[in-house]
């Protein structure tokens, strides 16, 4: 375990360098002048070149690069060249809210997704499974963008049970502001929770099938008891990794879930910085995003190695 993490930690530098360097090169090839689109299509050649000339977009590209990666890792992130506030704090205050969003969907799809997989796995080949799995394939299949609109036009548009923004005004109390955050969290628990279910229906037909739960059962021990001390624990195992993945999905999704529903979060954020040409946000922000994905994984790993002992991670014992 410890060999594992020392060994993971020690990557993450390297992992960060090479993401780096994607990242710098993927903001470079943004189509389009910076200076020009700061300025406006009005602006002379003379304003526009004294311009890239003061933001350094004339100086060569490594040694762009190497200020740049220095400024990040020292907490020196610039200013944005559209909104003309330092970047660090405005991208740490759209990650706080997209850590809300996100972490508000992942709280409600943990119980809803291992539940649902439970059932369908305990009533395998059974109308209940039936059922519980094609809905989950079907809605996994849908783009979280698709089942938003959907959501609004029934819920916010139609019914009005819900705002169709996810922006509470300012002073809300917290059941206003859940109440605002309602639909968009709901369209990202849908788009993931098949896919953890089916994990979890697996492992759970697995270890309902298996001597030792059979046993149980011959020894006069409920189902509900079986259940709740034999299966339920080896079926939240192997859900541990899908749920790494659905949160991997969940940041994915907040770009277009945040646009929908005018949420002032981190995707929108990286959406809007890139079609303004505001490098100096975009960088911050697409580093930001690296930095959170390889902790995610690093997290998923970790809780896989503490709910199975059994498992060995990247070659070291238990």
């Amino acid at each position: 375990m410890r060999r594992f993490l020392l060994r993971r930690l020690a990557a993450i530098p390297l992992t960060l360098l090479a993401v780096s360097l994607l990242v710098f090169a993927a903001t470079e090839l943004v189509p389009g002048d910076v200076a020009r689109t700061i300025l406006g299509r009005e602006a002379g050649e003379e304003a526009v070149a004294r311009l890239r000339e003061q933001l350094g977009l004339d100086r060569p590209l490594a040694d762009r690069y190497a200020d740049w990666l220095s400024g990040f890792f020292t907490g020196e992130w610039g200013d944005s060249h559209t909104l003309g506030v330092p970047v660090r704090d405005l991208v740490l205050g759209r990650l706080a809210d997209s850590l809300i969003l996100g972490g508000l969907a992942f709280a409600l799809l943990v119980p809803v997704a291992v539940t649902l997989g439970l059932v369908a796995g305990v009533n395998h080949d059974r109308p209940a499974d039936r059922v519980i799995s094609v809905t989950g394939l079907a809605l996994g299949a849908i783009p979280e963008f698709v089942t938003g609109v959907v959501l609004l036009v029934v819920f916010a548009v139609r019914l009005r049970w819900f705002p169709a923004s996810a922006q509470a005004p300012d002073g809300a109390t917290v059941l206003t502001r859940l109440g605002h955050l309602a639909l968009p969290v709901t369209s990202l628990v849908l788009l993931c929770t098949g896919y953890v279910a089916r994990h979890v229906r697996a492992s759970t037909v697995a270890a309902v099938e298996s001597p030792y739960v059979r046993a149980a059962e011959l020894r006069g021990l409920g189902r509900a008891r079986v259940v709740r001390r034999h299966v339920l624990r080896n079926s939240t195992v192997p859900a541990t990794s899908a749920l790494g993945v659905q949160l991997q999905f969940l940041l994915g999704g907040l770009v277009a879930v945040e646009l929908l529903f005018n949420y002032p979060g981190i995707g929108d954020l990286l959406l809007r910085s890139a079609v303004d040409k505001d490098l100096p946000t975009l960088q911050a922000t697409a580093m930001v995003l690296g930095v959170l994905y390889m902790s995610i994984i690093l997290a998923a790993d970790l809780a896989y190695r503490l709910l199975d002992p059994r498992v060995r991670l990247g070659g070291a014992a238990a």
